[in-house]
């Protein structure tokens, strides 16, 4: 009873929040339309990168030329892939840094979003006309979609929200894209058998245009604290297309920043391919992985959202960003010494949830905190460069280094992880360090 009565009194004040800061309800929706509409496609990316058939995700030429230098291309899928949404991310770099100088926020942000509305309507002929090669493209596509347009959500959300005001409301927005990754999985869940594949993708269509919607709405209060801040935001922002792995390279904070990501996707990535070598063996059609996936967005997106209310604004407005940091670390620690000791199928699970969720509820709006305290170059371009390059090395480097450990056992591939996290942690340590040299937001 006293637990039901606290989550009330949380959801509460949720509700007092949004009547308080108008932007608040306008950020939620914002974040519930993306995340629903990326976790409808993630179980359907999932389902590709550990499908059988190879025909349905490499083109016919690539699986030829493969054949013909003696090597089965079914059997490196995630890295041909995890190589593939690297080097888009590289080739990407410079477009979104030349969009990002060379065009006002009003024109720009939309723009992301309507090319990626685009896309999934030509993915929709793809999937409903069986188009060999489509898996490896729309793999590629989604982790493409979801890092660039994940980032460009929280970019924008610093450009609104000061420093007090994201420690007291962001655990509260992210809470809004955790009932988006709750439902999505959900939707998946119930219609992948009902409507196909190729239909999914449109319900996803539909939550993007929702986000558009939003980014109109929050546009006045962007223009209000960048006034208060003497900036213009209807103008471009200028400068080099290239500032933000100047940025990365130079200031010891975003260093940090980055070897936090890089490790701590480095983590993630060795527990996915496990899951992955389980779902192909355990489940032979697209549609059975597709719900088995799903199953485990669920679960993560419920833990995730249990926190999100009842301990990540809490800890924000009381410690600041270092326990959301060193918390989840720790716990990604202590989970891959176990691992290592005893690689349980149902271990590997839960310390899969358990890490997935504590980066969603806790080290995100950590991080996504210290962004309001810099200035708008950092907020969009190097913060640009961290969530989508350096994420996509952290994923090309980890999935080739499983498949080298995995030849020695799944021991062996949780130890090394153990390494990694052991990195992880003293990663997140520094930033706790670095971003204490910040100067207080002047609000």
């Amino acid at each position: 009873m006293t637990e039901s009565m606290a989550f009330s009194g949380r959801v509460s004040r949720l509700a007092d929040a949004m009547r308080e800061f108008p932007p608040l309800l306008w950020s939620f929706l914002y974040f519930f339309f993306l995340l629903t509409g990326y976790y409808v496609l993630r179980p359907v990316r999932d389902a590709m990168g550990a499908s059988a058939d190879v025909e349905a995700v490499f083109p016919r030429g690539l699986i030829d030329w493969f054949t013909s230098k003696g090597v089965a291309l079914g059997d490196f899928t995630l890295q041909v892939l995890f190589t593939g949404t690297f080097l888009c991310m590289v080739l990407l770099q410079p477009l979104y840094g030349a969009l990002v100088s060379r065009f006002p926020r009003r024109v720009f942000l939309p723009g992301v979003y309507g090319v990626f509305i685009a896309c999934l309507i030509g993915f929709y002929f793809a999937f409903e006309r069986e188009l060999p090669g489509r898996g490896a493209l729309f793999f590629i596509w989604v982790a493409v979609f979801n890092l660039f347009a994940v980032t460009v959500f929280w970019s924008f959300m610093s450009d609104i929200y000061s420093d007090a005001q994201a420690r007291r409301l962001y655990g509260y927005i992210a809470a809004g894209g955790t009932v988006g990754g709750f439902l999505g999985p959900i939707i998946t869940r119930l219609l992948v058998n009902q409507i196909g594949l190729a239909n999914l993708l449109l319900v996803s269509m539909v939550m993007l245009v929702g986000c558009i919607g939003c980014i109109v709405k929050l546009g006045y209060w962007a223009r209000l604290r960048e006034a208060e801040r003497g900036l213009q935001s209807d103008e471009a922002m200028g400068g080099s297309i290239l500032a933000g792995l100047r940025l990365v390279r130079d200031q010891p904070l975003l260093r940090a920043m980055a070897l936090v990501m890089f490790f701590g996707i480095g983590v993630g990535t060795l527990l996915y391919n496990e899951q992955a070598a389980i779902a192909k063996i355990f489940y032979t059609d697209d549609a059975a992985r597709t719900a088995y996936y799903a199953n485990i967005d669920l679960a993560i997106n419920l833990l995730t959202i249990t926190v999100q209310l009842l301990l990540t604004r809490w800890l924000l407005t009381r410690y600041g960003v270092g326990p959301l940091l060193l918390i989840p670390a720790i716990a990604i620690l202590i989970g891959f010494a176990a691992l290592t000791a005893s690689p349980l199928p149902l271990l590997v699970a839960t310390v899969q949830v358990m890490t997935r969720a504590g980066e969603f509820s806790l080290a995100k709006p950590a991080r996504e905190t210290i962004y309001t305290r810099v200035d708008r170059e950092t907020r969009y371009k190097a913060k640009a460069v961290i969530d989508t390059a350096i994420y996509r090395a952290a994923d090309l480097t980890f999935a080739w280094v499983h498949k080298l450990f995995a030849m020695f056992g799944t021991s062996m591939v949780f130890g090394a992880g153990l390494l990694v996290a052991a990195g992880m942690t003293y990663s997140a340590w520094n930033l706790v360090r670095e971003q204490a040299k910040l100067p207080a937001d002047s609000r």
